[in-house]
């Protein structure tokens, strides 16, 4: 596997003109990116790997904060599609 991740999209702007930094990064610090179209330097690193079950899951709410009641929300619930890596 290799140390550098290469994204395809700015995570800021969405634009597909990234550039590796000139930056220089200590390994396991996550390389540096530029995206020309927003002028936004960002990192990449990997965390590791979920364990198995565990990909779409939400934590659980904290006791301490009230959980919010469906009619409570104007906004619906975003569903994951195809065009943004989630199964339609």
């Amino acid at each position: 596997m290799t140390e550098r991740a290469v994204p395809f999209h700015c995570p800021y702007c969405g634009d597909e003109d990234l550039r590796p930094s000139e930056e220089e990064t200590s390994r396991g610090a996550g390389a540096a990116w530029e995206c020309r179209a927003c002028s936004r330097a960002f990192r990449l690193k990997f965390l590791g790997l979920l364990s198995p079950g565990a990909a779409g899951s939400a934590p659980p709410p904290s006791p301490s904060s009230p959980s919010p009641s469906p009619s409570s929300s104007s906004f619906p619930s975003a569903v994951p599609s195809a065009s943004d890596g989630g199964t339609p």
